[in-house]
């Protein structure tokens, strides 16, 4: 599906990105994990036409400098960690504009299929209840949700997610990557990630890319990309040791 060759992004004579190359197939879900300024939004920027690059980005493939942006819209959905909302649009409305890349134009009518992509994603992300609320009334794992339906509501066949549970509480982020999880479940779909929590990544990654100074320190399946001595080296620090020491405050 995703196919990244010799990636590389520089602002000015800063490389934060350098020659990284890697690829996310069908049923994988990829998990972009590092320690702070090791590239890892910067990757995200660049797959979604964000960051100038040099190096070849491929979706099923096509080259994606050369697609247009609704074009990129019907394949791939992109979740980020911020929404600034200063609008008082509802729940549903917010999640209808999820499906402008599958439209005509600005003008064009709904076609049946746009109601019932977005009732789909109400339900599966449940927030059916709250359809009618204002999206200035809502807590952040409940915002959070409503953009995560709208990006449902899209129907991409990949998703780029960059910290999307990042400040939420605990159980809006086990909501957030459970629902992630089931919607990966259809054949025909991917997930690539940046994640800062390694043990959400071990647990519901297949894949993982573990960079350091933009470029690639491992990448491979999660049980081989998280080798507690690569992770060591690349955190400077006894990864492995300090999880289990959290893990035995509930012992």
């Amino acid at each position: 599906m995703l196919e990244i060759k010799n990636l590389t992004v520089r602002y000015g004579d800063l490389a934060a990105v350098d020659d990284l190359s890697f690829s996310v197939s069908e049923g994988q879900w990829l998990m972009i994990v590092g320690p702070n300024g090791a590239g890892k939004s910067t990757v995200l920027n660049a797959v979604s036409q964000g960051a100038p690059y040099t190096g070849s980005i491929q979706f099923d493939g096509k080259d994606l400098s050369r697609t247009s942006a609704s074009e990129r819209a019907r394949s791939i959905g992109i979740l980020t960690q911020n929404h600034y909302v200063g609008y008082a649009f509802t729940v549903e409305e917010v999640i209808r504009l999820g499906r402008y890349s599958r439209r005509g134009g600005l003008f064009s009518r709904g076609k049946p299929e746009d109601s019932r992509a977005v009732e789909d994603a109400l339900d599966r992300t449940g927030l059916t209840e709250l359809r009618r609320q204002s999206v200035l009334t809502l807590s952040g794992g409940e915002l959070q949700r409503t953009f995560l339906a709208q990006v449902f509501a899209q129907d991409p066949r990949f998703l780029l997610l960059d910290e999307p549970t990042n400040h939420l509480d605990l159980i809006y982020q086990k909501q957030i990557f459970a629902l992630i999880s089931e919607w990966l479940k259809t054949p025909g779909r991917a997930v690539a990630s940046v994640v800062h929590d390694l043990s959400l990544a071990k647990a519901y990654g297949t894949h993982a890319l573990v960079m350091h100074h933009g470029r690639a320190a491992v990448y491979g399946d999660i049980g081989t990309a998280m080798d507690p001595e690569k992770l060591n080296e690349v955190y400077g620090m006894d990864v492995a040791e300090w999880m289990r020491g959290m893990l035995s405050q509930w012992q």
